[in-house]
This record gives C-alpha cells, structure tokens and sequence, in this order.
C-alpha cells in the first residue's frame, strides 16, 4: 500500500505542477532543533521574537503534532532567467530579491497543497495537515532528510537540480509511507556564498547571525539600522540574493515554469525616484499579491532611501528631500541620512529625525 500511494501522490503532485515530489519520516530523532535552539541561545535571531516563543514546537515535526508519521515535502522551482546580479550594477533602481517579483509564493503553494492532501485524505482516510513556513516547522531539515537537497554554508536548501531557487511546502500525514534517501551536503570547499555577503553575516559555515542579513533587516527588522549596513545594502530594497547567486550549483537550476512566479516588468528593476513616491494607496496597489506588502509602506520607503543614499546620483536628492517630514519617523530618518550621504556631509543628524 505504501509503495502505491507514493506512487499516486508523486503523480497528483506533478499534475499540480510541483517539480519535486519526496517522503521522510516525521517521527525519527533529529539534530536540527538543537542546532535552532543554539541560534536562538546565542541571540543570532534579532527582533524574531516569534522564533524564541515558537521554540519549542519548532523543535520537531511531532511537537508540531505528535499524530505525525511521515512528512510529504514539496518544491516548486522559481528559478530566474539569468542572473539577478547584474541589476545590482543600475544604482538608480532598487533590488528586490527574485523570490519577490512575483505573485505571493505562500498563495500559490497553499492551495495547491490543499488540494493535494484533499486526495491523499480520500486515498487513505488518514489525518493530514499542510504547511508552507509561516507554521513552526522546520521544513529545510525535512527537505534535506527526504532528499529534495541539504542546506549548503549559507543555510539555506541546495538542490543538485534546481540550486538554489526552491520554494517549500510540506505536508505531514499519520500514515505510514516508506521515506525516500536522505541528500547528503555536497558544498566541498567551495566559500563562494560565504565571500559573497555584503555584510559578513555567516560567523561560521553553516551559521547564519540573521541580524546582519539584508534579508533579515529589509524585511523583518522595523528600526533604523546601524550605519555599516546601510551602506552595505547598496540598492538592496528587499531581500537579497547575492548567497544564492553565486553558487556554482546553480548551473543545473531551470528556469520558472509557474507563470505565478514570473516576475512582474514593474519589479525587475524598479526606479528608485517612482518608489519614493509611493504613499500607502500606491504601495499596496503597486505590490498587491505580492509578498512586499506585508512589511508595509514605512518599512519599504525607509529602505528605498538607504539605497538613494547609496545611489550617487545628486538628482535622486529632490526624492529624499520630499520625505524629511514624513509622518513615519523611521523614513524621516532615512530621508535625513540619504540628503547627508548624497551631499557628502550630514545635513540632518539621523539620531535627531528618529523620535520613538
């Protein structure tokens, strides 16, 4: 029976357009929840409090729920069509990451995984539950411990047929489904996603301190950041990619079949003097469906001016000057500290223009 129905969900997931399709027992002994708690212990995730509050049920898939006996994981590749860096050279335009650019990756996997364990439960009558990461489960380790790839020096999952341009979701069941092989780490000596980062942010191998990750301070940190970062961002608005990018693995990666996942034209490369001007109307409109929106306007536009202020572009300054007594303080510090880089001298003081 065990063989069958891997054979039946493997066949429904292509039909539903998920590229990879693997099991791994969710009941066995791992070492992956002790390696979060060490990350948490050491403070390395800033201001996710939710990860510390969550810690425990993040520990294993049965803290999640202690009925689950095998995990069916999921990929859905988002690969670009070229490489993203080369945006990086336009200063004027600001970076999203290529994960962003296209419909809300949440949206699309969760009703496909609906779907799925909707037939799976009719198959096999067994409970069934469905997650896509905004769950506490840790499903790079489940995807590594049922082959889809291993989580390379940046810590993030690594195919050997999709690099680095996987989306996750994971569905657990009660039944019991023989667990395909587990991936192995294949990184070698390479440090190439280590030497990348614009700011240091891998301590070790395998070690991420999230709170000096541009992905981390775009998306979930709400303050005005520290200095270095701020220049290291360079057009860095939302997310970055440059850890992904340059890995080598990636020359087995294919391009997004799902049309969802393209990227929109508007998103590619944005101007920075148009996002400037987006009030809260114009930034829901311009990122509805996306997964930009949920940082909101403030957040966003305070990252659209770290990367004025990185442009070198003097025109860029008008934008900057419009923003200085924003409601928002964190964008009214942001606008103070773009006019002072962008002059070569500090017009405002930062420290002044940022009230709590």
């Amino acid at each position: 029976m065990s063989d069958r129905l891997k054979t039946f969900i493997r066949q429904r997931a292509a039909e539903l357009g998920f590229d990879v399709c693997r099991f791994a027992s969710a009941a066995d002994a791992w070492p992956a929840g002790e390696r979060l708690r060490h990350f948490v212990d050491e403070g390395r995730h800033g201001d996710m409090d939710w990860m510390e509050t969550t810690l425990d049920r993040r520990q294993h898939p049965t803290a999640m729920w202690d009925e689950a006996k095998t995990a069916i994981v999921l990929g859905l590749n988002y690969g670009p069509d070229r490489n993203p860096l080369e945006q990086l050279a336009d200063r004027s335009a600001g970076y999203i990451s290529v994960y962003a650019r296209g419909d809300d990756y949440h949206e699309v996997i969760k009703g496909r995984l609906k779907q799925l364990a909707g037939q799976i439960a009719a198959r096999n009558g067994k409970d069934i539950k469905v997650f896509v990461d905004t769950a506490p489960l840790m499903e790079k380790p489940l995807a590594q411990r049922a082959g889809l790839g291993w989580q390379g020096k940046h810590t993030n999952l690594l195919s050997r047929t999709h690099g680095n341009w996987l989306f996750l979701g994971t569905i657990l069941t009660a039944a019991e489904i023989a667990p395909d092989t587990a991936e192995t780490e294949h990184c070698g000596r390479c440090t190439a996603c280590l030497d990348a980062c614009p700011t240091n942010a891998f301590p070790a191998p395998f070690q991420l301190d999230a709170r000096r990750c541009l992905s981390y301070l775009t998306i979930e940190f709400a303050d005005p950041w520290p200095e270095e970062f701020r220049i290291a961002a360079g057009s860095r608005i939302y997310g970055c990619d440059d850890c992904l990018a340059v890995c080598p693995w990636n020359k087995f990666a294919q391009e997004a079949r799902e049309m969802r996942l393209l990227p929109r034209p508007a998103l590619e490369s944005p101007p920075l003097a148009e996002l400037a001007a987006l009030d809260d109307p114009g930034f829901r409109a311009l990122f509805a469906k996306s997964p930009v929106k949920r940082i909101g306007r403030d957040r966003f536009i305070r990252n659209v001016l770290y990367a004025i202020g990185n442009s070198g572009d003097p025109a860029l300054r008008v934008c900057a000057e419009r923003l200085v007594d924003d409601p928002a303080p964190v964008v009214r510090d942001a606008a103070a500290w773009a006019i002072g880089r962008l002059s070569d001298q500090v017009a405002v003081q930062p420290s002044t223009a940022f009230e709590r």
